[in-house]
This record gives structure tokens, sequence and C-alpha cells, in this order.
């Protein structure tokens, strides 16, 4: 895809800014209470499923910045056989890295010096950021999941780096899954990058990945989603877009205010659909609460 399509697309699914009709909150806006009671009542069998992987602590090649952990207490010096004792760790992470389940704030992608909405790049500074943080989410993202399995629509366990899904993909697994997405829904798609990567090992995702199509966008779009979510980051490696890393970050988070979430585990859930015919669910999403960030660790919950 050439650069003037690209930006072409780009002013055709841009949101207006806030003070000529846009929502403040993004695409959020259209999870109302309305549709949480939906979802709620969708609710069959009580099962619970995680969708995040578990934290990657250990370097690979797609992961060469791990999350850290260690333990602080108890110590060597300490004795835990008599007496009250504490055992205390901590932890870090590179938020937006390439392995570890997370959410991506509206303040997470810059574009021609602007956020989403038309805020100044400007008020995101080494301190923090100024606008658009996790603050919006800050009660959680929860409503209706649906799930649309490309891999199972093509028949394939999962899709190759480098492949693209496009939005006559999403449509005809939504129809091949007898199931509809509508506004408000929180949409993830299954590329089968977990399950690749479980059974061929890991490998540098920088340099080849699969994911959506910029054009592919205009099926979120069309639908009015509320959330964008991938068991990679949405995004093809190389970049679909001649001039323009992570095209579709820049669609969903900067043009159309959609929460992303990124390198998700879909494969329990997959299998749980399967199992009951059923690829909706109700979803609840609780990022951290870290004051002017861009993003947050996850751990996304499907109940079905």
């Amino acid at each position: 895809m050439t650069e003037a399509a690209f930006r072409e697309l780009y002013r055709r699914l841009r949101d207006p800014p806030p003070e000529a009709g846009g929502h403040p909150r993004g695409a959020l806006h259209r999870l109302t209470s309305e549709r949480v009671v939906a979802a709620a009542a969708e609710v069959r069998c009580g099962l619970s499923v995680s969708l995040a992987a578990p934290v990657e602590t250990r370097a690979g090649p797609d992961s060469p910045q791990p999350a850290s952990h260690r333990m602080t207490a108890p110590t060597t010096r300490e004795s835990v056989e008599h007496g009250l004792a504490f055992a205390r760790d901590r932890f870090a992470m590179n938020v937006h890295g390439d392995t570890d389940s997370h959410l991506d704030a509206l303040c997470h992608v810059m574009f021609d010096g602007e956020l989403y909405g038309g805020v100044p790049a400007g008020t995101v500074t080494p301190d923090g950021a100024g606008a658009l943080t996790l603050d919006l989410v800050s009660d959680g993202i929860v409503g209706r999941g649906v799930l649309l399995d490309v891999p199972r629509l093509r028949g394939v366990p999962w899709l190759e780096p480098g492949d693209q899904v496009t939005a006559e993909d999403l449509a005809a697994a939504e129809t091949a899954q007898r199931t509809t997405v509508g506004p408000g829904d929180l949409l993830f798609v299954r590329l089968g990058h977990r399950l690749r990567r479980r059974t061929l090992g890991a490998w540098d995702v920088t340099r080849a990945r699969a994911g959506l199509h910029p054009t592919a966008m205009t099926f979120p779009a069309e639908r009015q989603v509320s959330v964008l979510g991938s068991d990679g980051n949405s995004d093809t490696a190389p970049s679909a877009v001649t001039g323009v890393p992570f095209p579709v970050h820049v669609l969903a988070v900067n043009a159309m205010g959609l929460h992303l979430l990124d390198y998700l585990d879909f494969e329990a859930l997959a299998a749980a659909c399967e199992r009951q015919g059923r690829w909706h669910f109700l979803c609840v999403v609780a990022p951290l609460r870290l004051p002017a960030a861009t993003g947050s660790p996850v751990n996304p919950i499907a109940v079905l």
C-alpha cells in the first residue's frame, strides 16, 4: 500500500476532535450501560477463560528486554523456621514489548504531531502523558467480546509471519462462525501467533509477523466496535505501508480511538468457543491504575 493511499484511508476513518462532535474517550463511548447489561446476560455456563499469556521473564528473539522478577524476601540471612515471615518480590516490564499481553492507551500513538482527537503530541513528556492516559479505563472495560478465528477459516493452525488479514477475511470468519460483530463489541482476531510460537519456538517478530492489512480496519469501523485485540499486535511485519511503520496502530489508536490489546492468547478461548458453538462472550478487561501511563499489562477474562 502506498503512503498516499494510506493517508487517504486515515482521513476517511479518522474521528473528528471533541469540539467538532468527537468523543473524548474514543470508541469506548459505544460501550453503553445497556450494552454491558446485555453482554452480562450472554453468560451461559459460567466458564471463565484468561486471554493473557504468561509474562515472559527470559530473553529471546522476540523479548530482548524481558520482564524482570526477583524475590526481595526472604533473604539468605532471614530465618523462616520460627515466627512470622513474609515472602516479597519486585516486578518490572517493558509494557509495549513483543511478548507480554498489554493494553495500548490512546496516548500511545503519535502521528503527524498529534494524538487521537487532535490532541498535541507534546502532551506526552518524559514525565508521563498529560491526556488520553489509562485514566480513561480506570474502571475497566466490560462488554461483549467476539472472537474471529482466521486460521480456522482458512483451515490452518496459524497464519505464517508476514501474512495479512483482510476485511473480507473478517466478514467471512463472522459468517462461518455464525456470529455477528456489532456496535460496542470488543473484537478479537485470532492469528494463531501463540500456537505457532509454542510449536516452533520464538522468532524475531520485528522482522516477520502476521497481522491485519490496513484496509481491514474498515471492518471494525463499519461495525462500530469499542476495542480491538489480537494474539499478535494487529500489525504485520514488514509494514504493509511504504514509509509508515505500524499502520494499523495509527488507524486504530490515533484515527479511530480504539484501545488496542496486543499479544493476547486465544488458544484456550478458541477451544472453549468451538465446544460451545458460540463465539461471543462477556469480557472483562482490568488494566492497572498507572498514573500518566501509555499502557498496562493486562489479563482479560472471557466469561462464557
